[in-house]
């Protein structure tokens, strides 16, 4: 039988036990000791309801119960609600972060702010506020400035990890990357003394701000294995023969696919790239082909899907398709250029755009381009495609550059869930910096997106909505910690071990 027993302390106070049996007690629970008559009186009634409900009773905190802990009963009156964070959602970022094996660069900080990107995009400044509001984790401002400037040390690092992951866990057999590059615009209008900030053809539209390239090495599945940066009024095209150089001579690859658009195309890459013992799927500007070519093809295709016309160039092996969902959209956007050329030609205001189907005659005479018309009808629907691969059915060709989709989605998650635009730094180190910030995040939300077949949209919404709520027991002046579950997390807890 189970008795409340109280013991009288030399300090004053009095000790409020539960024990078993008579003279030779043994005490089966200690609920706590005060000089306080107040608390005194809670720790008997707490003591007493132990009793009544014995052994039965299943601890209300059961992730703070340690062997018939003193939290097992709680009065609700005697519970002030002290807070709350999100230590789940950490929990969660931090057990991918590890995974996906960035924990070996031993750097907490870039971790924490990979991490907080994910959850919610911002300054540096704003992130370390958040990472306290959300994770009770502390940084100075002082701590983030040096540490920025030590980050790229590990960029190297950071993505030989990534490739490494991406054999393990994504069956990648280094023989084909897809790569692609986009601009970054900055909330300024100054360069820097570096030039590393400088205006160039923005795909932002931001053309007359500073800007970068970012470049972006992915696999099939779009996970990211390399990024790099370049100064922003550097042609797309001069990024990718370096890029890819540097990662198949880090690698040590032997036989290497890159997949590519047509931005990547010139004369001089496609030289490089087979000097190097590259091979390449590249989009074609077939609009620049003779006249007599593209009549030619768009004979032989007829508007009909599933055939492949063929022709060897000095740019490699030239492959057209015709595709009618293609067709209607080159079809609208062609209607839709052409009455803007006629709007202006009707119009009085001239405008400084120069417009696709519009041509000068003379000064501040305009036409309209009907050769240009009978070209890009005849091009209707068509898309081309040059590689240097042999003995490959053009079909797969096609395919493989089909699949550049998937870096153009990292790109989109990057720039958009991630908010790597716009920029608010203005060294270069820092820039470089914060790139791979997002690097790092890129890599957790695709590991992510690819483990659950959800976005890390989705997926962020589901770990932010368990929250850690802390109570104080006003009565043993603890902390309890009682974390919100549904099947939701539990099911994501369970999908993080692969």
């Amino acid at each position: 039988m189970l008795r409340v027993r109280k013991v009288k302390l030399a300090s004053g106070g009095v000790s409020v036990q539960v024990v078993s049996g008579g003279h030779d007690y043994k005490i089966v629970d200690h609920i706590g000791s005060s000089k306080d008559q107040a608390k005194l009186n809670n720790l008997i009634k707490i003591a007493y309801d132990f009793v009544r409900k014995s052994e039965k009773t299943s601890p209300l905190f059961p992730e703070n119960h340690v062997s018939e802990s003193r939290n097992n009963i709680v009065l609700v009156s005697q519970l002030d609600f002290v807070g709350l964070n999100y230590s789940f959602a950490y929990e969660y970022l931090n057990k991918y972060y590890k995974l996906n094996g960035f924990d070996f660069l031993n750097d907490n900080l870039l971790r924490d702010l990979a991490i907080i990107r994910i959850i919610d995009p911002c300054s540096k400044l704003r992130s370390l506020k958040l990472l306290k509001r959300y994770f009770e984790i502390n940084y100075t401002k002082n701590t983030l400035y040096k540490g920025l400037l030590k980050f790229n040390k590990l960029k190297d690092d950071a993505e030989k990890i990534a490739f490494e992951y991406a054999k393990k866990y994504l069956s990648f057999d280094f023989s084909l990357v897809f790569f692609d590059i986009t601009t970054l615009y900055f909330e300024t209008f100054k360069e820097d003394e570096e030039e590393f900030l400088k205006p160039g053809f923005s795909k932002d539209g931001k053309s007359q701000q500073p800007q970068i390239l970012v470049s972006l090495v992915v696999t099939k599945e779009g996970y990211p294995i390399a990024m790099d940066t370049f100064s922003g009024n550097t042609f797309e095209g001069h990024t990718m023969i370096p890029v890819i150089e540097k990662f198949k001579d880090t690698h040590s690859i032997e036989n290497l696919t890159v997949v590519a658009d047509a931005g990547m195309l010139s004369f001089d890459n496609i030289q490089k790239l087979v000097s190097k013992n590259i091979k390449y799927i590249v989009g074609a500007r077939i609009s620049n082909l003779p006249l007599k070519l593209i009549k030619e093809l768009s004979e032989y295709l007829n508007k009909q899907e599933g055939i492949y016309f063929e022709r060897k160039t000095d740019k490699g092996l030239l492959i057209c398709d015709y595709s009618t969902k293609r067709a209607n959209k080159n079809r609208s956007d062609r209607k839709k250029q052409i009455q803007k050329a006629l709007n202006q030609i009707n119009s009085n205001y001239k405008q400084n755009k120069r417009l696709r189907f519009l041509k000068e005659t003379t000064k501040s005479n305009f036409t309209i381009n009907n050769e240009l018309i009978e070209k890009d009808e005849l091009l209707e629907g068509i898309k081309g495609y040059y590689t240097n691969l042999e003995n490959q059915s053009p079909n797969l060709i096609v395919a493989r550059y089909k699949d550049l989709w998937h870096v153009e989605k990292s790109f989109r998650i990057a720039k958009s869930d991630l908010l790597a635009r716009p920029i608010f730094h203005y060294k270069k180190e820092s820039i470089k910096a914060h790139i791979l910030i997002v690097f790092l995040s890129l890599c957790l939300s695709k590991a992510i997106e690819l483990k659950n077949n959800k976005s890390v949209r989705e997926i962020k919404d589901v770990i932010m909505s368990v929250p850690d709520v802390r109570l104080l027991n006003n009565t043993t002046g603890e902390i309890i910690t009682k974390r919100q579950k549904n099947k939701e997390t539990e099911e994501l807890i369970k999908q993080i071990k692969y």
